[in-house]
């Protein structure tokens, strides 16, 4: 309903550009909520003003940016808000309906990003270890957390791998990345083995149907993020691993880090 109701606020070169960048650029739809947000807050403050968009310049760019700040809002939405805007004047400026970006001479802020945590190699040797393997679900976890440490693909990534993007033989996947990117991602002798074992053994008992996804719940369904977040939290807690350093990304980062 709120998608509807954001969609019905947008207006002219708004909206066109917010397709843009689905259809064009390939960004998601929930990114297209963001910017759409943005650029919601911009145009009414410039209603508030008196000051068609095609009209303000860089003091009006950083008198919004100013507003944003006394309003206590984040650097990192202060910063999501100017790329916002320079975007979308790129486009009007590609399309001709300005003459020049008012956001070009305004810089964007560094964000100070706290390193990422990492598990240590014991540390991920045991939650490796933690599924039981004996049953086709463990079979299942326990593939997916070999893929996950083996390749260092993003666990949207891993949940999204289709049957046909799998191949053992060559000892790759292919796999999806943000903006629908596609590339090749090897896979190491252990991952390729647990995830041979998967499939020979464990996912045709819980597959119920034509289910085209690699990885399925018990239910049959496709695996979602959330439900491989439960099995991580479920896997550390059972090998004594701190629940406070499991994070979303942290297998990934470990991957990073081990390399």
């Amino acid at each position: 309903m709120s998608n509807k109701r954001e969609r019905g606020t947008e207006q002219g070169p708004v909206r066109e550009y917010l397709d843009h960048i689905v259809v064009e650029k390939g960004l998601s739809v929930n990114t297209r909520l963001s910017y759409a947000r943005d650029l919601a807050g911009y145009s009414a403050w410039l209603k508030a003003i008196a000051r068609p968009i095609q009209e303000a310049g860089p003091d009006d760019i950083r008198a919004f940016l100013k507003r944003l700040k006394d309003e206590g809002k984040s650097v990192r939405s202060y910063t999501r808000a100017l790329i916002t805007l320079r975007g979308f004047y790129k486009y009007l400026l590609k399309k001709r309906i300005v003459t020049a970006n008012p956001c070009a001479s305004i810089d964007i802020p560094r964000v100070r990003r706290p390193l990422p945590g990492f598990l240590k190699v014991e540390e991920v040797e045991k939650l490796l270890d933690a599924p039981d393997i004996a049953t086709p679900l463990g079979l299942r976890d326990k593939a997916m957390l070999e893929m996950l440490y083996a390749t260092g693909v993003r666990v949207s990534e891993l949940v999204g791998l289709k049957l046909n993007d799998v191949n053992l033989q060559g000892g790759y996947i292919i796999a999806f990345g943000k903006g629908s990117k596609e590339r090749l991602v090897p896979m190491g002798e252990s991952a390729m083995h647990w995830l041979g074992r998967y499939l020979n053994e464990a996912r045709p008992g819980l597959s119920k149907g034509t289910n085209k996804y690699l990885f399925i719940t018990q239910r049959g369904t496709c695996m979602t993020r959330q439900n491989f977040w439960v099995i991580i939290k479920r896997e550390a807690l059972k090998c004594g691993i701190d629940n406070r350093k499991i994070k979303p990304h942290i297998i990934r980062h470990s991957f990073a880090t081990h390399l």
